[in-house]
């Protein structure tokens, strides 16, 4: 299987015009899987909500059609993060789109700073889908920061996660590492570059994207401003095997019992 990620810059306020730099990066690519970064089509910051649900679309919709024909030329399927609308209501999603449409959509979880005056809480939980022999989940940037969502995704039986962001905090990339460690799957990591301003609000992305394997070793990055596809070769079923020591698997071992507290707010 030859999962990606691509990483570029996107241009604020102009999805026609970012969804045709993602159709010229991939076009002719040998791809089984790609992921792109989050808010991919409308850039990361908007004045206020109104802006964003203006730039926002359904799901599915405009968007998820456009993905799905660059999905039937190139024969793979795709994880690109949008701002989604839906009666009143306005979510940092992510969908899974192939040649026949859309697969699933995940609403992010954790909402980063004043993204919680723009967007909803994503509503969807964290569920695995089939993309050819592999089981895949969705994450969106700051649900790194979480362990019991990818370990969540785990425990669904998610071969690979694929991560939209728009990363800008330090160690989130060596953070994904750990996660591919703790639960023994492929991270495709598709982060940005370039930065962004409004107001009184100046952020830069970090770019890095990176592609782990179940042994945390990463198999490929991108530079901090370099705008380039990433592709690799890898075997999903390698993220079936949990075993860490012959005595010792990843989820067998675990405790639920002693693990109360994690479902507790306080």
């Amino acid at each position: 299987m030859r999962i990606a990620f691509l990483q570029l810059r996107p241009e604020r306020g102009a999805p026609d015009a970012n969804l045709s730099t993602a159709e010229r990066a991939l076009g002719g690519a040998r791809l089984d899987l790609v992921v792109l970064p989050e808010l991919v089509l409308t850039g990361y910051l908007f004045r206020g909500r109104a802006e964003a649900f203006a730039l926002a679309d359904t799901v599915p919709g405009r968007a998820t059609e456009a993905l799905a024909a660059l999905c039937a030329r190139g024969g793979f399927h795709v994880v690109a993060g949008l701002a989604e609308r839906e009666a009143g209501r306005l979510f940092n999603s992510a969908v899974l789109v192939g040649p026949g449409g859309l697969v699933a959509r995940y609403r992010k979880a954790h909402l980063f700073h004043d993204e919680k005056r723009i967007f909803d809480p994503g509503d969807t939980g964290f569920e695995v889908h089939p993309v050819g022999e592999a089981r895949v989940g969705m994450l969106i940037c700051f649900d790194w920061m979480f362990p019991e969502a990818a370990r969540s995704l785990a425990l669904a039986g998610a071969d690979v996660v694929a991560h939209p962001s728009n990363l800008v905090l330090p160690h989130a990339q060596d953070a994904v590492t750990t996660r591919c460690i703790e639960n023994r799957f492929y991270w495709i990591l598709a982060n940005r570059t370039g930065s962004e301003r409004e107001g009184d609000l100046d952020l830069s992305f970090t770019g890095r994207s990176r592609i782990v394997g179940p042994d945390g070793c990463v198999l490929d990055e991108a530079g901090p401003d370099e705008d380039r596809l990433g592709t690799v070769e890898v075997d999903p079923a390698r993220a079936r095997d949990k075993r860490v020591t012959p005595r010792n698997d990843l989820l067998e071992d675990r405790r639920p019992a002693l693990y109360e507290r994690l479902t507790r707010r306080t």
